[in-house]
């Protein structure tokens, strides 16, 4: 079992640690501050169509309720994905091609 004491600590550092504007030392990935909101959705979009990926393959794998809950989140990716890939075109930048739709 956790010390309360223990994970109050941790918590609270943490906390200070990004009020400071300072990553956490467990932190493994960040978002570099300068990238614009077109490449942060350009990049998203890419990840969320490997997602789509691999959970359709998955979904083709296995059988019964595993194969169910593989779609369903496909399913989800697809809906995000779209709404990405909209908010791209919504804001599109000349001479900016959207990586997924090629």
């Amino acid at each position: 079992m956790i010390n309360d004491n223990l994970l109050t600590g941790s918590i609270s550092s943490q906390t200070e640690s990004r009020h400071a504007g300072d990553s956490p030392s467990d932190q493994i990935f960040t978002v570099l501050p300068n990238l614009n909101t077109e490449a942060l959705l350009a990049n998203a979009s890419q990840d969320l169509a490997s997602v789509q990926a691999l959970t359709g393959h998955l979904a083709f794998e296995v059988d019964g309720a595993q194969r169910d809950i593989a779609l369903a989140v496909h399913r989800m990716l697809e809906g995000i994905q779209l709404m990405v890939d909209r908010v791209l075109d919504l804001n599109e930048i000349p001479g900016f091609n959207n990586p997924v739709a090629s």
